[in-house]
């Protein structure tokens, strides 16, 4: 709602695409920090969140909870909780875009009416709240992140009457190539299903990690 100061990588994206294409390009930036796919971009037919068994296990054997563990009598307001939180800025998203799209001209005055639009295409750059879940994905298993995303990009598609919107997963790149890479071969494992063929891609971005930056921002202040 205000100039905070600040860009994301959408500036030079937006620059780069409308030079390549040369047609107007309006970018609907609905990118929320620190939240997760698991729970609040969660997708509605991704179903309710449940414990994986590793992590149930452990709960069961402390019925009086424990460190990151809540009590028994605790439990049923923590998904109750989790449930309220799941899907929340899913939801946030798609009305967004919605309003946008129903009256473009509000953020974009010179658009032509006559000439329409098309929604031409999602990007997903997110991951960072999911790679440190251990909760979700115990043992560095992230093959949920693979089934939520992969529901993610139908659902998006079906609330957006969208059904072959293109849509690009920019692999999270944190740490950069040698780090993380189970939950990077996570992420674009869903480019790689035969209904997403020839319509989802997933981008690198660990080979753009710059590990000189990286070593200096502990001295940053």
């Amino acid at each position: 709602t205000k100039d905070g100061g600040k860009i994301g990588p959408e500036f030079t994206f937006g620059i780069f695409m409308e030079k390549d294409l040369k047609e107007p390009i309006l970018i609907i930036k609905t990118a929320w920090g620190g939240r997760s796919l698991n729970t609040e971009f969660r997708p509605p037919s991704a179903g309710q969140y449940k414990l994986p068994k590793e992590i149930q296990d452990v709960w069961n054997q402390h019925p009086q909870g424990a460190h990151g563990v809540p009590k028994l009598e605790d439990r049923k307001k923590w998904q109750e909780e989790k449930d309220a939180a799941s899907g929340v800025m899913y939801r946030a998203m798609i009305e967004h875009v919605r309003k946008v799209t129903k009256d473009i001209k509000r953020v974009c005055p010179e658009y032509d009416e006559k000439a329409g639009y098309e929604l031409a295409g999602f990007v997903w750059f997110q991951g960072f709240n999911d790679l440190g879940d251990s909760q979700t994905y115990p043992n560095g298993n992230y093959d949920e992140y693979s089934r939520l995303l992969s529901h993610f990009i139908r659902d998006v598609r079906k609330d957006l009457s969208a059904p072959k919107m293109p849509f690009v997963i920019g692999v999270l790149g944190v740490d950069g190539e040698t780090k993380n890479v189970n939950f990077r071969k996570a992420m674009a494992a869903p480019a790689d299903l035969p209904e997403f063929k020839g319509n989802v891609i997933a981008v690198p971005t660990a080979p753009f990690w710059d590990d000189t930056i990286a070593a200096a921002q502990p001295k940053q202040g």
